[in-house]
């Protein structure tokens, strides 16, 4: 099993080496990653077309990027997973940012509904594990990276993204219920 993993790793180091000296090689590296990249991608955003669009924004990144890539030993995908984590939150910070579709009403600054709504979150929040509960205070309210957040910790970066992950799915799953009932 050792002699295949270091073929493979081998092979992939030669096709990212390839890639740097000539972009067209690059398209041997899209299609051994493609699959895992979409699939990641898709399991997070749930839009077909936006998960498409991620994709290629990752792929596009990936090849600006090939030169500046350096081989450590660990796998091209985990390079690749990281471009794709780091799109995905950016493209949730530009969605955020975005004004309400024209078909909203215009929110007024702390109306009633939006004082209800504020405060509603704020209980959903309170309600949550306390580690997911601190890592989305540090992450959202007081804007800390998730690396600052992990070393606040003690914990790797990856399990400080599944607290905040949980969270955030505890938090819609709860936000949903509040609503339909």
């Amino acid at each position: 099993m050792r002699a295949q993993e270091t073929n493979e790793q081998n092979d992939e180091r030669l096709l990212i080496e390839a890639a740097k000296r000539d972009p067209g090689r690059f398209a041997d590296l899209y299609e051994s990653n493609f699959e895992r990249v979409y699939a990641y991608i898709a399991g997070r955003v749930r839009d077909r077309d936006m998960a498409q669009d991620l994709t290629a924004e990752v792929f596009q990144q990936a090849l600006a990027n090939i030169g500046h890539f350096e081989w450590r030993g660990v796998p091209f995908m985990a390079w690749l997973m990281r471009i794709a984590s780091n799109a995905i939150a950016d493209r949730w910070q530009r969605n955020a940012k975005e004004p309400p579709l024209p078909d909203d009403p215009p929110e007024e600054e702390g109306t009633d509904d939006q004082i209800e709504r504020r405060a509603m979150l704020s209980e959903l929040v309170d309600a949550l594990p306390p580690d997911q509960r601190h890592v989305v205070l540090r992450r959202f309210v007081d804007q800390r990276s998730i690396r600052e957040i992990a070393h606040e910790l003690q914990r790797s970066e990856g399990a400080i993204k599944q607290l905040q992950f949980r969270a955030l799915q505890t938090l819609r799953m709860n936000l949903r219920s509040t609503r339909n009932g």
